[in-house]
């Protein structure tokens, strides 16, 4: 084994942020981002204008290559990391967004906006993984600690550390927030695929997405003009523990070698601990 592969990065097997994101449930929560993240009217023009998840043609490998980012900050080693980080801080650096209300251009690597898509991924992971029961309160207060370290990584000097600094966040930014033609777009790309993803992808995207959709705060389905009642709350939570139980039930599918390796190494730590073993498919 590689000494890289010894580096345990950001994170590592006693963190949280390991087991969290080794859960398949962590697919509600990405999505679940993708929509908090496209009502922020400035992130979603400047994504919009610059992005190539809204052409079909270059959508899938697009995805993909977010995900494999996520993937190497949450798993990789320092200069993996390190590495990754820096080309995406480079690509940001070069693209500008244009605003039509006001006429401005701005920079898409702005941290008002680096902030947001931060914090709205951050917290969507949160939620998934505390109502999904794969942590509790407690482990989701450490979670929410530990994912500062990925804030810098994006050049980002602070973000949320707690629950509370989260929720504070997120309501402040309430009165910024609005769903643009652009977003509606965005949103009906989510619940019908289109371009190169494999058939069984693009069967699969519109009820993870619907099941996102529901987990969403009251008031930003109330934004998507869906009712925002406590109903849908319960349903959905309880549609995350069963999707939770299916998933648990299926064997691993294959990973690049940094998940495979965190896989094995929280399953040790779990086997010693006489922790429930919690099923590790991929990467979130």
């Amino acid at each position: 084994m590689t000494g890289e592969l010894q580096d345990d990065g950001l994170f590592g097997p006693d963190s949280v942020t390991w087991r969290v994101h080794l859960e398949p449930v962590l697919w509600v929560g990405g999505f679940r981002a993708l929509l908090l993240q496209s009502l922020h009217p400035r992130v979603m023009r400047g994504t919009y204008q610059n992005s190539a998840l809204f052409d079909p043609r270059k959508a899938w490998s697009r995805f993909q290559r977010t995900v494999e980012f996520v993937g190497v900050r949450t798993f990789g080693s320092t200069p993996a990391v390190e590495a990754a980080a820096a080309r995406v801080r480079r690509l940001h650096a070069t693209l500008r967004g244009h605003d039509p209300e006001t006429g401005w251009t701005f920079r898409i690597d702005e941290p008002s906006g680096l902030l947001w898509v931060h914090c709205t991924e951050i917290a969507s992971y949160a939620d998934i993984a505390r109502r999904a029961g794969v942590v509790d309160d407690e482990e989701i207060e450490q979670y929410l600690a530990e994912s500062v370290r990925a804030a810098r990584v994006v050049g980002l000097p602070g973000a949320p550390a707690s629950r509370a600094e989260m929720q504070a966040y997120l309501d402040s930014m309430r009165p910024e927030l609005a769903l643009t033609d652009e977003a509606r777009r965005a949103v009906g790309n989510l619940f019908a695929p289109r371009g190169e993803a494999p058939t069984v992808t693009k069967l699969a995207i519109p009820a993870v997405a619907s099941i996102a959709m529901a987990t969403l705060p009251r008031w930003a389905r109330r934004m998507y003009g869906l009712p925002g009642v406590p109903t849908t709350d319960i349903g959905a939570t309880v549609a995350l523990r069963t999707l939770r139980l299916a998933t648990d039930r299926l064997p691993d599918m294959p990973a690049p070698p940094e998940i495979e390796r965190a896989r094995r190494l929280v399953r040790d730590r779990q086997d010693v601990s006489g922790a429930p073993r919690f099923s590790l498919l991929t990467g979130g």
